[in-house]
């Protein structure tokens, strides 16, 4: 286990025991080894060697080849261990159900955990409230509150609060909701509107579509379907926000229909979730699995099953803080297991992020992943049975029986890629040199694998540092190899389409979803945006999210003027990674 500075010190802050005077008491070996530990319990239930589990996962942690969710990092081993970080809690029409469902939002932020929310059964502003004869205030209203609750509670003094909140797109508040990130600053919120195909099929024939009362499902008006989406579009634009769920798309892939219907999603889009529904994530690093210019599958096979135990293991150690989630996540046991270090990978295999190949290469190794961690939850359910509500769900009806309902997700992966040193999710490189600050520390973040290459080729000198800090990208320094500048292409260099191939080669392959941002240059049209979600449709993503570089600002990331102005016409903006990017 090779840690570097960096991930030491995201270690120390976040993730390493501390005393009542705030002493770190743990090092980073001890703490790999207290998650193992503790998630090995499971094992008893079982009648299995906790011992021995232990050691397994002691090694796949410590090797930085697999790395769980921060929530099970953060809390396992404490009293009340609560390991997930996916939740999501439904918005009933009521200000009783309204307030339950605060607290126990508040709960869950307060243990680690992400919180989604669909306010579309609230009925719209100005709508009659026959209890008190007043009128309603609406979704947008109640989503203020709950972002101010989030605002003051620290999550275990350890992570500030996220949410999702959504909004159907046939909510007759629908144009309020879209406008809300341009007029109000929701610190806690990233906002997502739920399109359903009977809008897209409006949109593309540019009909009118209805939107519906959710308090008595009567039709309030007919709108033009484009006048909404040219607003989703301008707000997009402007601030980031909202993104969208495709939400027939995601429905059509749930395996658990004859439970519920799914409506929202975790923070960050990977997860979508019945209300009440949880989901405990991690990750494997894929650049840790490359010999000789090609991939280690018989390894890989090995952790992928290991880690899927894991994260079945983690479901029954794990402390929940609302009882109504513990009985829907032990009823369906969904998982999420992902990826990081996509970016890294390719760098090592010779591919461009974006070439045909990579497309290709991606395909094949989520579906040897896909395919080997539901061998692993079939042959869990072959000794501890299948998840509670399996009879009618799809597996059921295909017959294969499964420990798990869902086993992939393609999650974000902000500090524990970090940790792992490797290149985040399935990003691109944003940037290959900047600076980042954590707390009062500034680092420098050069990629180490165009340092290598860059001495392997011969042009590593003090003329190629200096060019690659002042710009942040390849472009315009002349003494590199074009074949170099194609491999190191960084994520505004690449077209949205592109990401959008990217993303659906994974999406094919994983039983949840996927996160992933479309970055854009400053210099991208409105119309391009519009391109983008309507392309995203056609190819069957659950989600999408785009960012035009420039349109929030922020200091995550520190880069020269001269790399802002070449490649993205705007200086001292934010790039984001993606939303919510997990740092310190």
């Amino acid at each position: 286990m090779e840690l570097t500075e960096r991930a030491k010190i995201v270690l120390k802050i976040r993730y390493l025991r501390k005393d009542e005077q705030g002493n770190i008491i743990e090092t980073p070996a001890e703490l790999f080894y207290r998650v193992a530990s503790y998630v090995a319990k499971a094992e008893e239930f079982y009648k299995q060697n906790p011992s021995e589990w232990t050691e397994k996962y002691y090694n796949l942690i410590s090797s930085l080849r697999f790395l769980p969710n921060s929530p099970a990092l953060m809390n396992a081993g404490k009293q009340k261990a609560q390991l997930a970080a996916c939740f999501v809690l439904p918005v009933k029409d009521s200000i009783e159900q309204i307030f339950k469902t605060l607290k126990d939002a508040a709960l869950i932020l307060q243990s680690g955990g992400g919180t989604g929310f669909n306010f579309s059964h609230l009925r719209p502003k100005g709508d009659i409230v026959r209890s008190t004869g007043g009128v309603a205030s609406g979704p947008v209203s109640f989503m203020k509150i709950f972002d101010k609750a989030s605002d003051v509670i620290k999550q275990g003094g350890a992570r500030r609060g996220a949410n999702m909140g959504i909004l159907r797109v046939d909510h007759p508040d629908i144009m309020e909701f879209i406008r809300l990130k341009k007029f109000e600053s929701l610190n806690n919120f990233n906002i997502s509107v739920a399109i359903t195909d009977t809008f897209m099929e409006a949109l593309l024939k540019d009909d009118y579509y209805p939107l519906i009362n959710p308090r008595n499902r009567e039709i309030v008006k007919k709108v033009k379907a484009k006048d909404v989406f040219n607003e989703l579009v301008e707000s997009a634009w402007e601030t980031g926000d909202p993104g969208v769920i495709f939400l027939d798309t995601i429905n059509r892939y749930n395996p658990t229909p004859h439970i519920g219907e799914i409506e929202s999603t975790n923070p960050c889009g990977e997860q979508p979730l019945l209300p009440y529904e949880a989901c405990i994530l991690g990750s494997i690093n894929l650049s840790n699995y490359i010999k000789k210019e090609t991939f280690d599958f018989q390894l890989l096979e090995h952790d992928v099953k290991l880690a899927t135990r894991f994260l079945d293991d983690a479901i029954d150690v794990t402390h929940y803080p609302v009882p109504e989630v513990e009985k829907m996540h032990k009823g369906n046991r969904k998982i999420g297991l992902g990826i990081m270090g996509w970016a890294d990978c390719l760098v090592r295999l010779g591919i461009p992020y974006n070439h045909k190949k990579a497309f290709e290469m991606a395909e094949k190794l989520m579906k040897f992943i896909h395919d080997k961690s539901h061998e692993a939850s079939k042959e869990l359910a072959e000794k501890r049975g299948v998840f509670p509500n399996f009879k009618g769900s799809i597996w059921d009806k295909i017959g294969t029986p499964l420990r798990n309902a869902t086993t992939t997700t393609i999650a974000p992966t902000g500090t524990i890629s970090i940790i792992a040193d490797c290149s985040s999710g399935i990003e691109p490189y944003f940037l290959l040199a900047y600076k980042h600050r954590i707390l009062d520390t500034e680092f420098e973040i050069i990629n180490q694998y165009l340092i290598d290459i860059a001495k392997k080729e011969g042009f590593y000198s003090e003329n190629f540092i200096n060019a690659i800090r002042q710009k942040g990208v390849l472009r315009g320094i002349p003494f590199i190899p074009l074949k170099i500048k194609k491999i190191f292409k960084t994520a505004l260099e690449i077209t949205p389409e592109q990401h959008i191939e990217m993303q659906s080669a994974f999406q094919k392959y994983t039983d949840n979803a996927v996160s992933k941002t479309i970055n854009l240059p400053q210099r991208t049209k409105k119309e391009e945006v519009a391109k983008i979600f309507i392309l995203a449709y056609k190819k069957g993503l659950k989600g999408v999210t785009i960012f035009r570089y420039g349109s929030k600002s922020g200091t995550l990331l520190k880069v020269s003027d001269a790399h802002l102005t070449e490649c993205c016409e705007v200086r001292g903006r934010r790039p984001k990674i993606t939303r919510f990017h997990d740092v310190v």
